[in-house]
């Protein structure tokens, strides 16, 4: 399998994988066992910027990555918003472990302001939004500079939003390709919205 962990220990980031909580746009838990995987491409580049972070005395905060399909059909039969989610039946790279959502925090472990919360589903969230602080203007801005220099494209309408360029290029995966699965509830099967 491509996947390889991710663990603060060896790659030295904080991780809260928010759909692991009921702290989340849909308001409850997407993963029953949240786990942090990106594929071993896009583990080389998180490497490169967490080493980027680090020489500026910043800290890289992941949200998300790896994302089974079964998680991206229970995130769009929640919100099936084409602007901020990718359509399961096309695939997202999430889920493709080609993908990170992060933010930065200082070098006292507070999170930088960004301007909106992760996963705002809102115009404030689209990168170079005129109408967010100075300040959270300034740390989009090095976040985009730190993933970038790293290698990373980046998603416009969501600031917290990294993948590989090639990203379709990759096999989308699912639950069953994990040794352990992440989800084990029968709320998150594979099915078109209704």
């Amino acid at each position: 399998m491509p996947l390889v962990e991710i663990l603060p220990e060896t790659h030295k980031v904080e991780i809260t994988l928010l759909y692991g909580t009921n702290n989340n746009f849909t308001g409850e838990r997407v993963y029953d066992f949240a786990k942090c995987y990106l594929h071993t491409d896009a583990e080389k580049l998180l490497t490169r910027a967490v080493e980027i972070a680090a020489e500026l005395s910043f800290k890289i905060r992941i949200y998300d990555a790896f994302r089974p399909s079964e998680a991206q059909w229970a995130l769009w039969k929640h919100s099936p918003d084409p602007d901020f989610l990718a359509n399961p039946n096309i695939g997202s790279p999430h889920s493709r472990g080609v993908a990170v959502d992060v933010t930065l925090l200082d070098y006292n472990g507070q999170k930088l302001d960004m301007g909106t919360d992760f996963d705002e589903f809102s115009e404030l969230s689209h990168h170079g939004n005129p109408e967010i602080s100075k300040v959270a203007k300034t740390n989009r801005m090095l976040l985009l500079g730190i993933m970038t220099a790293a290698g990373w494209d980046f998603f416009k309408n969501e600031w917290w939003h990294y993948q590989l360029f090639n990203s379709k290029g990759y096999q989308l995966l699912s639950d069953k390709d994990l040794k352990v699965p992440m989800m084990l509830s029968t709320k998150h099967k594979k099915g078109p919205c209704k």
